[in-house]
């Protein structure tokens, strides 16, 4: 983008037109047609847009999605307050809620879309300035960047000297899966308390009735079995993030059947658990969990679950898998480390950011996770290092500091 380029805002049928669209995020496991199937089929709270970034010569160079809600600036907030919150919105229901325009994904981490020319910190500094006076125009109080990766914080510095301030979200997680085997990973990456654990609760799982997993490409047949369990999962969730609908989980096998595969388990020819993955080169994704929580505690099924996804992908060439947010329990204890996501904060009044970039690491939502403390790169969260790698690229094996910070804990993995 030259410096008299300029900054657009298009609707998605305006952006129909646009030549660049089909190529967006084509690096990405989450393309172009996952941007569409999320507008498609999460509707109800958010208006989308998309922002155009143009050279000189009127060319789009960039498309970066946004939407436009109501956010709720205490979503991250610890319990012991929330019933002090509850009654002060009985009398103002919009106490710390604020339009908000968001720019990146409903469902999923934020990326940064064409050449790195386009990302030039002058260039970049020149959009940082465009999204806070479009969001003046469009009545939006606050801009925010979401969950964009770690390895962009040196592209989007410039967004900090122009009033945005950084703070974490919650941290994807990432392994190595490059061994021959499951029962190879299990015993060169995991400690002997983890792997006699490990071993009793798939022994628990093989004294029952026999649990058969399929892999499928469209989960559409199945949607009504499943999309209760995945609500299931949803439910019992601490922090709710977006929700997914049935369409969703259809239009994800049909419209990106390269990229997406389901793993459905069945006992007794019932539908126990599901989840909904997806493959960019070598990195395998497990997106979302639905169990049957009647028997998924006693049959351990979140770990019976992890053994078979791993095996699957290992078989089918992948070295690294890297996992949503959220439950981080068994995650550390698998040897995970976390994947940084940042969240690029600002006010569009000048006045009111000032106060806000003070309030806001009281807000954010990591600081209620203990959990994250005991990975050893938890510093990482808040500091420079990037710790994700671009798809595609071979992972190292989990570092030793993370070996020894983990190695030899009783606690059980839940």
């Amino acid at each position: 983008m030259e410096e008299t380029g300029e900054v657009g805002v298009l609707t998605r049928r305006e952006l129909a037109h646009c030549k660049h669209w089909p190529r967006a995020f084509s690096n990405e496991r989450k393309d172009f047609r996952y941007y569409e199937l999320v507008e498609d089929t999460l509707q109800s709270e958010f208006e989308y847009r998309y922002f155009v970034i143009k050279d000189a010569s009127g060319s789009v160079r960039a498309v970066q999605p946004f939407f436009i809600f109501d956010q709720d600036l205490l979503v991250g907030i610890g319990p012991a307050i929330g019933p002090s919150i509850a009654l002060i919105r009985r009398f103002f229901p919009r106490f710390m809620r604020m339009r908000t325009l968001m720019i990146g994904c409903v469902a999923g981490e934020g990326h940064l879309d064409g050449p790195d020319d386009v990302w030039h910190p002058d260039r970049a500094g020149l959009f940082a300035d465009a999204v806070v006076k479009h969001a003046r125009h469009l009545g939006a109080k606050l801009v925010v960047m979401k969950e964009f990766l770690a390895h962009h914080r040196a592209t989007l510095a410039c967004f900090m000297e122009r009033g945005f301030a950084r703070v974490p979200s919650m941290p994807m997680t990432g392994v190595s899966i490059d061994y021959a085997s499951f029962e190879d990973y299990m015993k060169r990456a995991l400690n002997s308390a983890t792997r006699t654990k490990l071993r009793r609760k798939f022994r628990a799982a093989a004294n029952s009735a026999p649990i058969e997993m399929t892999v499928v490409g469209d989960i559409t047949p199945l949607i009504d079995e499943v999309y209760p369990l995945y609500l299931n999962v949803y439910h019992r969730s601490k922090l709710h993030f977006e929700k997914l609908t049935k369409a969703y989980f259809c239009g994800l096998g049909t419209r990106m059947a390269d990229k997406v595969r389901f793993f459905v388990w069945r006992q007794n020819g019932r539908i126990v658990a599901f989840t909904a993955c997806m493959i960019q080169g070598e990195v395998f994704y497990p997106e979302y969990i639905g169990l049957d929580y009647t028997v998924a505690l006693d049959l351990h099924l979140y770990h019976y679950a992890y053994r078979d996804m791993v095996s699957w992908a290992i078989t089918h060439g992948c070295k690294e898998l890297r996992s949503s947010a959220l439950n981080y329990d068994p995650k550390l204890h698998f040897r995970h480390r976390l994947l940084p996501l940042d969240l690029y904060v600002r006010h569009t009044s000048s006045i009111l950011n000032l106060p806000l970039k003070r309030l806001l690491p009281l807000l954010e939502p990591t600081r209620q996770d203990k959990t994250l403390l005991k990975f050893a790169n938890y510093h990482e969260l808040w500091g420079t290092q990037s710790v994700a790698r671009e798809p595609g690229r071979r992972a190292d094996r989990v570092d030793a500091m993370l070996w020894r910070a983990t190695a030899g804990s009783e606690r059980d993995i839940r």
